[in-house]
């Protein structure tokens, strides 16, 4: 942990743990899981004076951050199991004074997978994966019959209105965005009845065994709203995993909700479910720019959160996809979309480099890290480093890509802005939000299509292809 040895950081972890699991303790084994990019995860194991051991699992806050809500897991937590919900056992919660730096939740450790691709792929869960997408259904009626009053300090509010207000705050104009919050606004369903909503239920935040899902995680984005918001999430594109299946990656709408109707008494109209989902898509792009703030601004130095930011295109392409326009997708019109266009993928004759400089180029140093990190570090990692180490290649590829397709690319994108009238991406953001250029709305699809699949052509390359892919093989919809 950052500024501390281990000596320092197990000390206090006892204090914290010995109220509750007896005196004389002793933390062994504390290893920080890979991933959670806004959260920290550690496991580790307890032994207890005169015998006993047990493993568990902290959560908390990077240090410094501000506060996420995850003090309250620790009251949602109890509130679930209550209501029938699979959970973990809460041992402890506090808040940064506790002594562990940051807003933290300790509880006990659940055996099983969480790792996303590993619950789509791993045969020894194959038996268990055509029925996930019904026990989410049944899981998330429990989780809205928790009384709201057993958990209070949750927060309530207009979940659209919250997402303008964030991509305001934040200062980085998406007109893809602003073409989806108005759809969003114009094809709102009635209200409903507002109950305990998770806010984050989905493939990854899911402990899965192959009896099926075992406990569900993550509960520092819970908050008073309409039900279907959380099933809306859960079929958002970005938790399939490249999987064609709409539910998590694993299964069909109909499991979904057949099960939540029968077990909740609620219908779910398709139409109000496909607006959260929508809803669901721009939430993902916006907290995508809030993590990659979150490096920006050094709060947390990251290159996974670096990462994120290039990869909100990804999020603006399935946006547009969702609330549709009635438009093709535009032919490239500055580099092929089927292949990477690294500078140095073509053998041969070295690329000149900048004068005064001598050969390697710039292009080609950054390919031979890429090809380090991928050839060596990766292979010879494991955990945490090996995900980081995959990351810091692919942030290598996007920069190479951009350097070698960058320019033509910003000169097509000033010429679509000029075609329109507008100066730059701020100005056609404030244009769409206001309605002014509506009588030219069609030709505002195709420019901000276009200009997706430029950030696409170097952000992820293959990622119009798969999406493609994904949606015609086999959703429900």
């Amino acid at each position: 942990m950052p500024s501390r040895t281990a000596d320092e950081f197990l000390a206090p972890l006892r204090a914290v743990l010995e109220p509750e699991l007896g005196p004389g303790l002793q933390v062994e084994d504390l290893r920080r899981v890979a991933g959670g990019s806004s959260r920290q995860t550690w496991t580790f194991t307890v032994r207890r004076q005169g015998g006993g051991s047990g493993r568990y699992v902290l959560r908390r806050d990077p240090p410094g951050s501000p506060s996420s809500g995850v003090r309250l897991e620790g009251g949602l937590l109890a509130a679930a199991a209550g209501a029938g919900v699979p959970v973990p056992s809460v041992v402890a919660a506090g808040d940064a004074d506790a002594g562990l730096g940051a807003a933290f939740v300790v509880m006990e450790f659940v055996e099983g997978e969480t790792i996303p691709r590993r619950i789509l792929r791993d045969e020894a869960l194959a038996p268990v994966r055509p029925r996930l997408a019904a026990q989410c259904g049944a899981i998330l009626a429990a989780i809205h019959r928790i009384p709201p009053a057993s958990v209070p300090g949750l927060a309530a509010g207009d979940q659209l209105e919250a997402m303008r207000g964030l991509l305001d705050a934040l200062g980085q104009p998406h007109p893809a965005f602003e073409l989806g919050i108005r759809w969003l606004a114009a094809n709102r369903p009635p209200r409903s009845d507002e109950v305990v909503v998770h806010g984050d239920f989905r493939n990854g935040n899911l402990i899965v065994g192959p009896d099926g899902v075992r406990a569900v995680l993550d509960w520092e984005l819970a908050h008073i709203g309409d039900p279907i918001e959380d099933l809306g999430w859960l079929c958002v594109k970005a938790w399939r995993f490249g999987s064609p299946l709409p539910v998590g990656g694993f299964g069909p709408v109909q499991d979904l909700v057949s099960a939540y109707e029968e077990a909740s008494g609620r219908r779910v109209d398709p139409a109000a479910l496909h607006w959260w989902e929508v809803l669901g898509t721009l939430r993902w792009g916006v907290i995508s720019i809030v993590q990659a703030m979150t490096h920006m601004t050094g709060v947390v130095r990251s290159v996974e959160l670096a990462a994120i930011g290039r990869r909100v295109c990804e999020v603006e392409w399935d946006l547009l996809d969702a609330i549709g326009s009635g438009l093709p997708a535009p032919a490239p019109d500055s580099a092929p979309r089927d292949e990477p266009t690294d500078a140095a993928t073509a053998k041969g004759a070295p690329t000149p480099a900048a004068p005064p400089h001598d050969i390697p180029a710039a292009a080609d140093l950054l390919d031979a890290v890429r090809e380090f990190l991928e050839s060596e570090v990766v292979v010879q990692s494991e955990g945490r480093l090996r995900f980081h180490a995959l990351v810091a290649a692919n942030v290598v590829g996007m920069v190479a890509r951009e350097m070698a397709i960058g320019p033509a690319q910003a000169a097509a994108h000033a010429a679509r802005l000029a075609h329109l009238g507008v100066a730059d991406d701020a100005a056609l953001a404030l244009a769409i939000r206001s309605g002014s250029i509506d009588d030219r709305i069609d030709e505002v699809h195709a420019l901000v299509r276009a200009s997706v699949a430029d950030k696409l052509a170097v952000a992820n390359p293959s990622y119009p292809r798969t999406a493609e892919a994904t949606a015609s093989g086999g959703g429900d919809r």
